[in-house]
C-alpha cells in the first residue's frame, strides 16, 4: 500500500489534487529546460518550494516516471530523464524534411485568415522576448511552428510533425537557455514572417529548413555537452507554484 492509498479518504483525495498540479508544474519545467537532463532532483527543495510534504511530490514524480521524463532508482532517488543523443539527430533529420515539405505546401495554400493568425502570434512573441518571458517565448515559438504546418491543410503532415516535435521539445527547451542561441531564434522567425508575408512564398522552404537546420545544430550541441558533464548534478528547485 502506498503513502498515498493509507490516508484518509479525503486527505488523499486532496493529496492527488496536489501532486496533478506538481506533476504539471514539473513537466513545464522538464520540458522547457528548466530543470536540465541527467539533474538529481533535491526533493527537500522541491518540498519547501511547493510548500508540501513529500507524498504528493513523490505522487506526482511517479507519475513523471510513467511518462518518462523523470527516472527512479531505489536508494538513489530520482533524477530527470537524459536525452538520447543518436534518437534527437534522427528526429531532427526527418523535421528538416518535413519543416521543407511543409513550406512547399504552405506557399500554395496559406489563407489570409491563417496569415492573420500566425501574425498575431508573432506579435506575442516579439512582445515576450521583449520582456524576458523566455518560458513564454518558447512555448509561442512552438506554437507558431506548428500553426504554420497545420497550414498546409495536410492533417497526415501535421500529425507526424506534431508527434516528433514533442520528441524534441525538452531538448529545444534546454538549448533556448541560451542567450546567444535565444536571439537567433528571434531574427530568424522575423525572417520566417518576412518568407510568409512574400507574393507567391519562394523563400519559405528554405527558410523553414534553414531554421530548422540552425535549432538542431544548437540543440545537439547542448545536449552532447550535457550528456559530458558529471552526473550527480543536483537540482534545486529555483520556483515554486
Amino acid at each position: 500500500m502506498s503513502l498515498t492509498q493509507a490516508l484518509p479518504k479525503t486527505a488523499r483525495l486532496r493529496t492527488l489534487g496536489m501532486s496533478a498540479g506538481i506533476a504539471a508544474s514539473l513537466r513545464t519545467m522538464i520540458q522547457e529546460g528548466e530543470l536540465p537532463p541527467g539533474a538529481r532532483i533535491d526533493e527537500k527543495a522541491f518540498c519547501d518550494a511547493f510548500d508540501v510534504s513529500k507524498t504528493p511530490l513523490r505522487e506526482a514524480l511517479k507519475v513523471l516516471v510513467s511518462e518518462g521524463l523523470v527516472l527512479h532508482r531505489q536508494y538513489i532517488g530520482y533524477r530527470v530523464a537524459p536525452l538520447d543523443l543518436d534518437e534527437l539527430r534522427e528526429t531532427f533529420e526527418t523535421l528538416h524534411g518535413l519543416e521543407t515539405h511543409a513550406g512547399q505546401l504552405v506557399a500554395n495554400r496559406l489563407s489570409d485568415v491563417a496569415l492573420a493568425k500566425i501574425e498575431r502570434k508573432h506579435q506575442a512573441m516579439i512582445d515576450a522576448h521583449a520582456g524576458g518571458k523566455r518560458t513564454d517565448y518558447f512555448r509561442i515559438n512552438q506554437e507558431i511552428h506548428q500553426m504554420i504546418v497545420d497550414s498546409a491543410d495536410n492533417a497526415v503532415l501535421s500529425g507526424i510533425y506534431a508527434t516528433l516535435m514533442s520528441k524534441v521539445h525538452r531538448a529545444r527547451g534546454a538549448a533556448n537557455a541560451d542567450q546567444l542561441r535565444w536571439q537567433e531564434s528571434h531574427e530568424e522567425h522575423d525572417a520566417i514572417m518576412d518568407a510568409l508575408r512574400e507574393p507567391g512564398r519562394p523563400r519559405l522552404a528554405t527558410i523553414l529548413r534553414d531554421h530548422s537546420e540552425n535549432t538542431a545544430r544548437e540543440v545537439l550541441r547542448v545536449v552532447e555537452q550535457t550528456l559530458a558533464e558529471p552526473s550527480d548534478r543536483v537540482v534545486n528547485a529555483r520556483r515554486g507554484r
